[in-house]
């Protein structure tokens, strides 16, 4: 069973057939069967994860919490805690976890997905960004993260990757003074919109970008480059 839905994709299109429980979030695919849904990824139903009796529990250190997978792992069932920070740390763990889950063959897409950011290109001249993902309190992408790693290959340094934290709360004021080319908002996990978002930051351009490959690891690695230097140009214009 997964409690990740970047994995849960992965591991569906790979092995269909192979989850028997995922959480509230995992959309993709759309069709996942009678996998059951257990919760969300930081509130899973610890009994109803064990009473489903999966050979293994698919986890992520940022996206769960210690005390669930104590707790699964207290009832006797296997956890497998995954770290992804990187893109390189992001392929080798996606071949872990579906060899974990008998998948014997290395998948198409991911030889696709390693192969498509191997070709990307960073974007000339490089562009300076900040990298909200929540507003009401405003917090914005810090160091160390999957997806400033992969915003570096495609040019962009996010002004805040050297921050002490990983996902700092900034005021808006501080973020504006940071005087950024680009400010890039994707849509989850808050769903920043042309409405809701760029208004506050009158001094640069925004990129709206997918959520979806900006953050998840997995298939949808495949076309996430395309996607995002696409969304990048159309801010410059």
């Amino acid at each position: 069973m997964s409690l990740v839905p970047s994995l849960t994709e992965a591991v569906a299109v790979s092995a269909p057939g192979a989850l028997v429980g995922v959480t509230d979030w995992c959309t993709h695919p759309a069709d996942l069967g009678g996998a059951v849904r257990v919760g969300g990824t930081k509130n899973p139903d610890v009994a109803a994860v064990a009473a489903l009796r999966p050979d293994l529990v698919i986890a992520n250190e940022e996206e769960n919490r210690e005390p669930d997978l104590a707790a699964l792992r207290a009832a006797g069932l296997d956890v497998l805690v995954t770290e992804i920070r990187t893109l390189d740390q992001a392929l080798a763990e996606l071949a872990r976890v579906l060899g974990a889950c008998g998948v014997r063959d290395r998948p198409r897409w991911l030889d696709e997905a390693e192969a498509a950011w191997a070709a990307v290109e960073p974007c000339e001249p490089p562009r300076t960004a900040v990298v909200p993902i929540w507003r009401r309190p405003w917090m914005v992408l810090g160091r160390d993260t999957f997806a400033g790693d992969l915003l570096a290959r495609l040019g962009v340094r996010n002004l805040y990757g050297d921050h002490p934290e990983r996902y700092p709360r900034v005021p808006l004021e501080e973020l504006n003074a940071a005087s950024p080319d680009l400010v890039v908002l994707p849509d989850e996990p808050y769903r920043f919109t042309p409405d809701d978002g760029p208004e506050a930051f009158p001094g640069a351009t925004a990129a709206l970008v997918d959520g979806r490959h900006l953050t998840w690891y997995g298939p949808s690695l495949v076309s996430a480059p395309r996607s995002l230097a696409a969304a990048l140009r159309a801010a410059h214009r």
